[in-house]
């Protein structure tokens, strides 16, 4: 089917321009920008509102194995699309964990049947994600594992992990780490300081980021292997981070859409919703983090997807779960930053698409000729009250329950088929 969608927003984030135009779809790919309507294909109307390339999640939580009744690849596919997120690229921190081939390839299938957008899965660096015995990374490239990361669990043996980052290395494998000191961050509810010491909560120092990162980088340059830090929070990161790229290393860094939006303040009376991994910055911090994706030291923008169930968050903050749900809200989040002024549409998108795709050596994220038809439809415009209890997730654990967004998915395609349709 030929699908030729008129009178759309282009948001491009390649050029980073916007522009009134068109777009056409053949055979999954858009064969052409700004054409004429092929003869007998099916017109599409946007009727100017912005149409932009699906949104490439890096770092979601699926509960399968093991936890599906937080989150199956049905439900967090539904959520996705309509949220606006085309690939989803899960995280291994399963139950048993995804280390070995067999688990990804059963995954793999799973993911297929069941989601309507697409899935890529990163595997654990180490068996268990205990960081004790690397996994067998060449065997998990070949069985389709896109990156390599223990998630949270940090290897604390440096040994352990600069054999796996030179195995990694020798293969081309991407590892993705989490920049924090796992000592000083053990514990930890919240981000060390007066509104900690006043709730008595038990904090963790923003330097245990930085010593997280310092320790990682020296591992980077000992192995050359490439690297992602899947989020990078606070401003005392970012000057390290700058000079990493600048003396050429193949490293580059993330931050979750909650570090972007919200801060320390937000968790207000013990507010588990707002309790995530690691905890929200002071506003200070979340301000640095937002210059540094727009100056680009920041690379990607992830929603850090982890579905909790109620038994998990209805406790004392100290001891409730950290993460929350972000697929569905992880555009209209986002959007606030451009309602603010922080950033260009073309800039979200670079951060939240082609960058991520870029990063993992995906086809995606692009609004070009060739690129595969993987698009979201919205109005940046529109007005709404979140009620978490109409996300698509089977976990509502989100910060934005009863917040006024701005920002709505109006349809989304995967590889030229749409997937979600807003109601009118």
């Amino acid at each position: 089917m030929t699908l030729h969608l008129i009178n759309a927003r282009l948001i491009d984030p390649e050029g980073l321009t916007q522009s009134e135009g068109s777009v056409t779809i053949e055979d999954g790919v858009i064969s052409a920008l700004n054409g004429d309507a092929p003869k007998g294909a099916n017109v599409f109307d946007c009727e100017g509102r912005c149409l932009a390339p699906g949104i490439v999640d890096l770092g979601v939580k699926i509960g399968e194995p093991g936890e599906r009744h937080k989150e199956s690849f049905r439900s967090a596919g539904l959520a996705a699309a309509a949220g606006g997120v085309t690939t989803i690229i899960a995280r291994p921190d399963t139950h048993p964990a995804i280390d070995n081939p067999e688990t990804l390839e059963f995954v793999t299938r799973r993911a297929a049947e069941a989601s309507p957008v697409r899935i890529r899965h990163m595997a654990a660096l180490t068996k268990g994600r205990e960081g004790r015995e690397m996994t067998e990374i060449g065997f998990l490239l070949d069985a389709g594992a896109i990156a390599f990361t223990d998630c949270d669990h940090v290897v604390t043996d440096t040994k352990v992990l600069s054999r796996a980052l030179t195995y990694a290395k020798s293969l081309g494998a991407l590892v993705m780490g989490h920049p924090q000191e796992p000592g000083l961050s053990k514990g930890a509810a919240t981000t060390s300081g007066k509104f900690a010491s006043l709730r008595g909560l038990p904090g963790v120092s923003p330097m245990a980021e930085r010593i997280g990162f310092d320790r990682d980088m020296g591992l980077v340059e000992m192995t050359g292997v490439r690297y992602h830090f899947d989020q990078i929070t606070t401003a005392r990161a970012l000057p390290p981070l700058e000079r990493a790229k600048r003396n050429g290393f193949d490293v580059t860094a993330g931050t979750s859409i909650h570090h972007l939006t919200l801060n320390e303040f937000d968790v207000g009376d013990y507010r588990t919703f707002f309790k995530v991994k690691p905890p929200l910055r002071s506003e200070d911090d979340r301000l640095a983090t937002v210059e540094a994706v727009a100056s680009g030291v920041i690379d990607i923008i992830s929603s850090m997807h982890t579905p909790q169930d109620e038994e998990s968050k209805r406790l004392p903050y100290e001891d409730a779960a950290a993460g929350a749900v972000a697929l569905e809200t992880f555009l209209p989040a986002a959007l606030r930053l451009y309602h603010a002024g922080h950033l260009t549409l073309p800039q979200l998108f670079r951060a939240m698409a082609l960058n991520p795709a870029g990063r993992l050596g995906l086809p995606q994220g692009r609004l070009a000729q060739g690129a595969p038809a993987d698009l979201v439809l919205f109005d940046p415009d529109t007005p709404f009250v979140l009620d978490r209890f109409k996300l698509r997730s089977k976990s509502k654990n989100t910060p934005f329950d009863g917040q006024r967004m701005e920002g709505r998915v109006l349809a989304t395609w995967v590889a030229g088929r749409q997937v979600f349709g807003a109601e009118a």
